[in-house]
C-alpha cells in the first residue's frame, strides 16, 4: 500500500544553487502549504500529491527584482499583468517597485495616506509574482508618513532621486515643483534629503527591533552638474546618441553626489545606505571611498544589468536611454570586476516599461534629447548575469547572493532568496546550455523593443513556481496572477 500524501508536490532531479553553499546537490525538493519542507535526493514519488521532474536542470532560488518602476509610463493595473509575466519569464518571482507622488505613476500629489491604498487596490489581482514596493518622500509632510507607510503597510525602504530638485525625469527643466507636484515654496534639494534621513533615523529609534531592514536608497547625480553640461553637450554636434547622453550626465556627477549623501547619513546617523544603479567607475570608487572614511554606515551598493551588459556603442542606440546613462566599454569592464571583487551587493533590472510611441520621438526619431529614459529588461536579469559572468569566472552560488539572497535581507523579505526549508517556495529551473539571441517579440513584456535586441545569451529560464505554483513555463505563463503584497513589517 502506497504513502498517503503529505507533500503538494515533489519536484524531482534538481541541482540545487543555493547562496552561501558553492557545491551544486543533486536533491528532490518536497513543498507543503506554499513552502520548502523536504530537501533530499530520492524523495518517495508516493508521498506527493503532484511529482514534476527538473531533469536535472540548475536550480536557483526565485530571483529578487530588488529595482523596478511598474505603472511609470502607463496605468499600474494594466502594467503589473504584462511586466510581472516578463518577470516571471526571467525567474524573477519577487518585484520591488520604486513609486512616487508627482507626473507619471498616478499622476497625482498628496498624502500617501490618500496615494497608497491606491497603489495596493491597482495592484490586487495583477501581479503574476510576489510584490512589494519602495516610496519617495516627495514633500515635507511625507517625511511625517513614514512611520505610518511603516507600521500600516509595511514600508522599509525608501528613496531620493537627487536630481530631481533641478532637472527633469528626462532633461533640462525650470518646473520641478509641477512636475513634483508640490507647492511652490517647497524645495526638493538637499535640506529635504537630510530631514528624509532625519525622519528614517528616528523611525529606527521607534522600532529598533526592525532596524536592520530600514534603510534609504538614493539615485546618486547632481542637478546642477547635469545641467551645465548639458547645454555644453547639446551646443556639440560632434557627440551624439548614447555617447552625447553619457557626456551631459558625467560620471563625476555620480561621485559627487554620492559623497554628499554618504556625509549627509554620517551628519543624520542614517545608517542603511543603499546606492543604487552604479554605472561608472567613478561612482563605484567613490562609494567605495566614502565606505572607508564612515565605516559606522551600513552602505549596499547596486548594478543594473543593463549597464553590465550594454555600452554607448550598443547599436539599440535611444531604445537604451536610461538614468544614470549606459557608460563605455572601460567602464563595464570595471564594474564587472567589482562585483567579481565582491564590490558590488545587488544586481537589478531597473525595469521600466516604456512603450516604443512614448520612447522616441515621431518627429526627430534618432534625436537622443527627446527620447524618453528607461527601459524594461527583468526578462534577462537571470540569463544575463548568467551569460557575461559564467565568461568571466563568476560562480553559481555568487550570482545567487547577488540576484537572491542579499537583496531579500536588506529589504526584510525573510522568507525569500534562498531555497531551505521554511522558506517560500520560490524556485527557477535553468538550463546553463541553451544560447539564444535576445529578440523583443520573444517577450512578454508589452514595451515591444528591447535594448538588448541581438544580444546572444547562454543560460534560460525554463520554469519558474512561486510559492509552490508554477506560473511560467517552457515559453508560457500559466494560470492568473496570484501573487502576493509583501508586508515587510
Amino acid at each position: 500500500m502506497s504513502e498517503v500524501p503529505k507533500l503538494d508536490l515533489i519536484i524531482k532531479n534538481v541541482r540545487l544553487i543555493r547562496p552561501h553553499d558553492d557545491t551544486v546537490q543533486p536533491v528532490d525538493l518536497g513543498i507543503k502549504n506554499g513552502k520548502f519542507t523536504q530537501i533530499a535526493p530520492d524523495l518517495n514519488p508516493d508521498i506527493g500529491k503532484e511529482v514534476f521532474d527538473a531533469q536535472n536542470l540548475l536550480g536557483f532560488p526565485g530571483v529578487v527584482d530588488a529595482h523596478m518602476h511598474i505603472g511609470i509610463y502607463q496605468p499600474l493595473d494594466r502594467d503589473a499583468v504584462t511586466e510581472s509575466k516578463a518577470a516571471a519569464m526571467g525567474g524573477v518571482t519577487t518585484s520591488l517597485n520604486y513609486i512616487r507622488t508627482g507626473q507619471y505613476y498616478l499622476n497625482k500629489g498628496g498624502s500617501y495616506r490618500d496615494f497608497f491604498p491606491e497603489v495596493l487596490a491597482l495592484s490586487q489581482g495583477n501581479f503574476f509574482v510576489d510584490y512589494g514596493y519602495h516610496i519617495a518622500p516627495i514633500s515635507g509632510t511625507h517625511i511625517d508618513e513614514m512611520q505610518m507607510l511603516f507600521e500600516n503597510y509595511g514600508i522599509g525602504s525608501f528613496k531620493i532621486f537627487m536630481f530631481y530638485g533641478g532637472y527633469g525625469l528626462h532633461g533640462l527643466s525650470d518646473q520641478q515643483n509641477l512636475f513634483l507636484m508640490i507647492n511652490k515654496e517647497e524645495r526638493y534639494d538637499f535640506a529635504h534629503f537630510e530631514f528624509i534621513m532625519r525622519g528614517l533615523t528616528k523611525l529606527r529609534e521607534l522600532h529598533p527591533e526592525a532596524s536592520d531592514r530600514l534603510s534609504l536608497s538614493l539615485h546618486c547625480e547632481v542637478a546642477e552638474i547635469l545641467n551645465a553640461y548639458t547645454k555644453i553637450v547639446q551646443s556639440d554636434s560632434s557627440l551624439t546618441g548614447l555617447k552625447a547622453y553619457s557626456a551631459a550626465r558625467p560620471p563625476h556627477s555620480e561621485g559627487l553626489a554620492i559623497c554628499i549623501a554618504s556625509y549627509l547619513a554620517h551628519e543624520t546617523n542614517c545608517l542603511n545606505i543603499n546606492l543604487l544603479h552604479l554605472s561608472s567607475r567613478k561612482a563605484v570608487e567613490a562609494a567605495l571611498m566614502m565606505q572607508t572614511v564612515f565605516p559606522h554606515i551600513n552602505f549596499r551598493r547596486e548594478v543594473t544589468v543593463g549597464h553590465l551588459l550594454l555600452d554607448v556603442d550598443t547599436p539599440t542606440g535611444k531604445w537604451a536611454k536610461v538614468n544614470p546613462p549606459i557608460r563605455s566599454r572601460t567602464d563595464v569592464e570595471y564594474l564587472w570586476q567589482a562585483v567579481l571583487e565582491r564590490k558590488i551587493d545587488w544586481i537589478v533590472s531597473d525595469h521600466a516599461c516604456c512603450s516604443a510611441e512614448k520612447k522616441a520621438s515621431l518627429q526627430e526619431p534618432n534625436n537622443i534629447w527627446l527620447a524618453k529614459s528607461g527601459f524594461g529588461g527583468t526578462e534577462y536579469l537571470l540569463s544575463g548575469v548568467f551569460s557575461e559572468g559564467s565568461k568571466r569566472g563568476m560562480s553559481y552560488n555568487h550570482m545567487a547572493e547577488l540576484l537572491c539572497w542579499n537583496p531579500a535581507q536588506r529589504f526584510g523579505l525573510s522568507t525569500k532568496g534562498d531555497i531551505a526549508i521554511g522558506y517560500d517556495a520560490d524556485l527557477v529551473l535553468f538550463d546553463p546550455d541553451e544560447t539564444f539571441v535576445v529578440s523583443a517579440s520573444d517577450s512578454l513584456s508589452q514595451q515591444g523593443y528591447s535594448p538588448f535586441e541581438g544580444v546572444e545569451l547562454t543560460g534560460r529560464v525554463k520554469t519558474t513556481f512561486l510559492r509552490g505554483n508554477k506560473i511560467y513555463d517552457r515559453g508560457q505563463v500559466i494560470g492568473e496572477p496570484t501573487g502576493h503584497y509583501l508586508n515587510r513589517k
